[in-house]
């Protein structure tokens, strides 16, 4: 019996970019193709099979320590990006500051998509949902740079928006224009 059934979604890959290792911010360089293997995308900040473990996890392990990489990518939905810049009383968010790889348009409430789903690429890549990515201070202070006095008004702006992280799970080409289609797990929410 499979253990993810596939959904009715599809996302439309609207924009994509990765972080260069050797940068000591998060804003990233936009691109029309990105090349995934098991390490992620190479050369990128959040990239490679292990990391070091940050504050999401300090209920488990003391700051970095070594652990498996499952945020490889930040994936971001258009049209929560669209309510985090409503909120914030901008035009728009630009995901160069968000240090986003993959933006999508089409899955609803993409933020809260279960840990463990699956986005496939019609090649066959397969991203799997690590867990909602938690807002941070940091695409603030890109924001902050670009457009003086709203960098602040993100973190509060983007809860419950900001996307998920993921990791390859079966490694391809991820290019614009691409479909996404959406595996969810077979079982119930959780319930104790």
């Amino acid at each position: 019996m499979a253990a993810l059934t596939k959904t009715e979604y599809e996302a439309e890959v609207v924009w994509l970019g990765h972080v260069p290792a050797a940068r000591d911010s998060l804003r990233a360089e936009a691109v029309e193709r990105l090349g995934c293997g098991f390490d992620g995308l190479a050369d990128d900040r959040h990239g490679g099979g292990f990391r070091p473990s940050c504050s999401r996890v300090l209920n488990l392990y003391p700051r970095n320590t070594k652990i498996r990489n499952t945020r490889q990518l930040s994936i971001l939905s258009e049209e929560e990006m669209a309510r985090i810049a409503e909120t914030m009383g901008v035009e728009r968010l630009d995901p160069v500051l968000l240090g986003a790889s993959v933006v999508l348009r089409g899955i609803p409430d993409l933020t809260h998509v279960p840990p463990s789903a699956r986005l496939q690429a019609p090649d066959g890549l397969t991203l799997v949902v690590d867990m909602e990515n938690l807002p941070c201070v940091l695409p603030g202070r890109e924001i902050e740079a670009e457009d003086p006095g709203r960098g602040a008004l993100f973190k509060p702006a983007a809860a419950g928006l900001r996307g998920v992280t993921a990791w390859v799970e079966r490694p391809g080409t991820l290019s614009l224009g691409d479909q996404l289609r959406l595996f969810v797990p077979s079982q119930r929410a959780w319930a104790p």
